[in-house]
């Protein structure tokens, strides 16, 4: 079994920000509680992802490529708003940071991750991470699918 162990920031400023990115439509065929199953179309490429339940920063996770035509038709079959993002990719201190820079209903949102190898990994936080949100499941992207960032602030 395949494990995601990623622990996830909000983040702050522009300084982050050192290339353009990638764009990324990623929409939701199931939001089950114990498990997810998505669709995404990253640049040029395309997959189709089950995760499982998250416990802690950790979770079982399954990604299987497949074509792009396919991955267009899968999106229309989804529930909620797609979710529009460009990835950023970026090193610091020996790890890769992936900062998401939302639009549509989830624009001014913009989150970093960081895969690790263990839960109890130490690592250094970027001057730009300002606050973890790792626990909070109104930053699963799953859920910003059904409950959109611009929302929030409406409650």
């Amino acid at each position: 079994m395949a494990t995601e162990i990623e622990r996830k920031f909000l983040v702050s400023g522009s300084s982050w920000r050192t290339s353009d990115g990638e764009r990324i439509s990623q929409g939701y065929l199931n939001r089950d509680k114990l498990r997810t199953v998505r669709v995404r179309i990253a640049g040029t490429r395309a997959y189709l992802t089950i995760k499982g339940v998250t416990t802690g920063a950790s979770r079982a996770e399954f990604e299987y490529p497949i074509p792009v035509k396919d991955a267009e038709e899968l999106l229309s079959l989804c529930e909620g708003p797609i979710i529009e993002k460009i990835r950023h990719k970026i090193e610091y201190d020996g790890l890769t940071w992936e900062v998401d820079e939302f639009f549509g209903e989830n624009a001014g949102l913009v989150v970093a991750e960081v895969e690790l190898g263990r839960e109890d990994q130490i690592f250094n936080t970027p001057p730009w991470a300002i606050r973890e949100v790792t626990t909070d499941p109104r930053y699963f992207n799953s859920n910003l699918a059904s409950n959109p960032f611009a929302r929030w602030a409406k409650k």
